[in-house]
């Protein structure tokens, strides 16, 4: 028979055996390549979808092979694969980086275009869930800061490839912005507080001139300033809605709703019209 002490002493050999062995199955597959292999396999990586993989060869090359031309692409296209891994804060972060250790790199304007488009895309939230229980509490924050990072671009290279596309962003989050602050008045409007749906369509009308939802914010401040007995700035907004919006006017006299032109084209008003706010 064994011992106690014997069994004791093989246990341990045994343990032993067995952690050494379970490390070294997990050894690193990547260790001993190159820094063309790492960036290859990584661009293979984020071409088939693998975000996450793609992301981790790209920080060992960067970690491995910091200097030369495969880890300044690395940089550049860490933000991306994480943009699509659907992590947003680590890919500022690493568009952050880009620009800090490349501010002249000939792709700058890319950079600031991703900074724009992940900002942008984070708003995805606000546009499906739309709206909360009370949507003067929501954050317009992220698409306000896809407009900035849009703006920038085109204004620092006016020339860019990216920049007719950013130009159209803007046009859309322009309007976006608008329908919010607009879906706020209503907001109100349905629950007669005149005041403060009066201060939020004159904030549609001042901040975004000429938006799609303009109509319709004039015809919130007609009834607000009717509600609340300002009968010479009701009859000064249903001037400006006839000079500029005649259809609406008319909707507005004879107490129907005022329809967006182009209305069932565009998928952002639908969505709006058809959520309701929910109080319950």
């Amino acid at each position: 028979m064994i011992s106690v002490p014997h069994l004791s002493r093989l246990l341990v050999v045994l343990i032993v055996a067995l952690v050494v062995t379970g490390c070294a199955g997990r050894e690193d597959p990547t260790l001993g390549w190159s820094a063309s292999q790492l960036y290859g396999e990584a661009k293979n990586a984020l071409n088939e979808g693998n975000y996450d993989q793609a992301v981790e060869y790209y920080e060992k090359l960067e970690a491995r092979y910091p200097f030369g031309r495969y880890a300044q692409q690395a940089q550049i296209e860490i933000p991306y694969a994480y943009y699509k891994a659907g992590e947003p804060e680590p890919a500022l972060a690493a568009v952050d980086r880009f620009e800090q250790l490349n501010p002249r790199h000939p792709n700058l304007d890319y950079a600031y275009y991703l900074r724009g488009l992940i900002n942008f895309n984070r708003q995805q939230g606000f546009l499906a869930d739309l709206f909360p229980r009370n949507p003067a509490e929501m954050d317009p924050e992220p698409f306000d800061q896809s407009f900035q990072d849009f703006d920038r671009l085109i204004r620092e290279f006016p020339d860019s490839r990216y920049a007719p596309d950013a130009y159209q962003r803007m046009i859309y989050i322009r309007n976006a912005l608008a329908a919010y602050e607009l879906r706020v008045a209503e907001f109100y409007m349905e629950r007669t507080a005149w005041v403060a749906a009066a201060q939020r369509a004159r904030n549609v009308i001042s901040t975004y001139p000429g938006t799609e939802v303009m109509p319709k914010a004039l015809a919130v401040l007609h009834r607000a300033y009717t509600e609340l007995g300002l009968e010479d700035y009701a009859e000064n907004t249903m001037t400006v809605l006839e000079l500029n919006y005649p259809d609406a006017a008319v909707a507005v006299r004879a107490g129907e709703p005022v329809e967006l032109e182009g209305q069932e084209r565009r998928g952002l008003w639908r969505v709006m019209d058809r959520i309701p706010f929910l109080t319950n």
